[in-house]
């Protein structure tokens, strides 16, 4: 220790600027400085820098880096999923010529992925309250980039094995769909969450209308609506990687300081679900929503070519796919973004600003899409306008309704997916035979 200090006293933690002379007396710990001005008065500095300090705040940053790495590669998944999910949309008059079936059997390839997934999300989002996510969402991800290239294999002789695979894909997209949601409500909280949440929800219209893109486009310059079906896999064994290797998986509850969670069983969550009120009307909503998302994204295509064909300026298939591809990316990220935001600043002036924005949605979304349908054998440029904006207005609820569930259910989210795909269920066959 060295120089001399008459009157001084210590300060930890703390940093405070250093001005005019100074004398110093230094530890291991602490600079203690002795501050003379102009009055003879005496002040005292404490600039604390331990290495201790850096070292947190070190770890503190880098755990966040993490954090935004981990929703990056989850969005990057969503949005193979969901391009994956609708490449056959993009190409569904190829498929049905290739195979030579009807509608309802071209309905019958979203119905049967849409089951699987329905059985198997409350599974998985079971397992997923009680063992590794990671692991969980990597064997579901690596099976359904395996059964999605398998498809494009099947002969035209053999159309009932290939609408298995399709149900096989159902499985492995159910893997996913219901755990990744959850990662994120334990990477952060409050306004923070209700943005990553946005962000990953942007997967949703951004990978289906690259679905469409896509799929078409492949399809229509390699002359074979298959290799439609192979540009999905590969990326989706790379995603496998970065799960394993990069992704982080946070204790359950740790964003909310929750520690040492206990598990109950499976009768105990239906038990609790059943009474939860804003649970059951969130999710009866937002089947309604699927059903409606569900249809638009499955039969737009093939209705808008029915419909071209009328008015006397028939496309082909590739430039219908590219033509409602971009409408849906463009309304998706629209909806999405307005959502978010709206319901952000809702919060602070109402407890019920999210329900209200998905209600507002969803009812402003039917003249739009009722005037589609009306207006589509007269004139086809305000037929996409008019699906460019209800399309918009549905999509409000995305993040917002896995916002409402977060807050409501916690964990027991992972089994929404599995309840609310009845939309898609009844979307993808019942309105083919209609």
């Amino acid at each position: 220790m060295s120089g001399s200090l008459p009157n001084y006293f210590i300060l930890d933690d703390m940093s405070v600027e250093v001005v005019g002379q100074c004398s110093t007396i230094e530890s291991d710990k602490t600079k203690i400085l002795e501050v003379g001005n102009n009055e003879g008065e005496s002040e005292i500095s404490v600039s604390s820098n331990t290495t201790s300090q850096k070292a947190a705040q070190a770890k503190s940053n880098n755990k966040l880096r993490r954090s935004y790495v981990t929703v990056g590669i989850l969005f990057l998944v969503n949005l193979l999923n969901y391009m994956d999910r609708f490449t056959i949309a993009g190409v569904l008059d190829q498929v049905k010529d290739y195979y030579h079936i009807n509608n309802a059997q071209g309905g019958a390839l979203q119905t049967a992925f849409i089951v699987t997934y329905m059985i198997f999300a409350p599974i998985f989002g079971y397992l997923g309250d009680r063992y590794s996510r990671k692991a969980i969402m990597a064997v579901g991800i690596f099976l359904w980039s395996i059964m999605t290239l398998a498809g494009s294999f099947v002969p035209r002789e053999n159309f009932y094995a290939f609408l298995a695979l399709r149900a096989l894909v159902g499985i492995g997209e159910a893997s996913y769909s219901t755990i990744a949601p959850t990662i994120i409500a334990d990477l952060f909280t409050k306004e923070k969450r209700s943005q990553m949440l946005m962000v990953f929800y942007f997967a949703i219209p951004v990978g289906s209308g690259l679905g469409y893109i896509v799929g078409s486009n492949v399809a229509a310059a390699l002359h074979e609506w298959q290799w439609a079906l192979r540009v999905t896999p590969g990326l989706g064994i790379l995603c496998v990687v970065l799960i394993a290797l990069v992704l982080r998986e946070p204790p359950r509850g740790e964003a909310d300081g929750a520690h040492h969670l206990r598990n109950t069983s499976w009768l105990a969550d239906i038990k609790h679900l059943s009474k939860n009120k804003s649970f059951l009307m969130t999710t009866f909503g937002f089947t309604a929503v699927a059903f409606v998302a569900g249809a638009l994204a499955w039969w737009a295509p093939s209705f808008m070519s029915a419909a071209l064909q009328f008015e006397g300026n028939p496309k082909t298939d590739a430039k219908i796919s590219f033509i409602f591809g971009i409408i849906t990316c463009m309304a998706g990220i629209a909806g999405v973004a307005i959502g978010g935001e709206v319901s952000q600043r809702l919060k602070s002036v109402t407890s019920q600003g999210d329900p209200l924005i998905c209600a507002f949605g969803l009812l402003a979304c039917c003249p739009f899409l009722f005037g589609a349908l009306v207006v589509s054998r007269h004139n086809s440029a305000v037929t996409w306008i008019l699906i460019f904006f209800g399309e918009t207005l549905l999509c409000l609820n995305w993040s917002v309704q896995a916002d409402i569930m977060m807050v409501s259910v916690s964990a027991r989210a992972a089994y929404l997916p599995a309840c609310l795909m009845q939309g898609d269920l009844i979307a993808g066959h019942v309105l083919p035979g209609c």
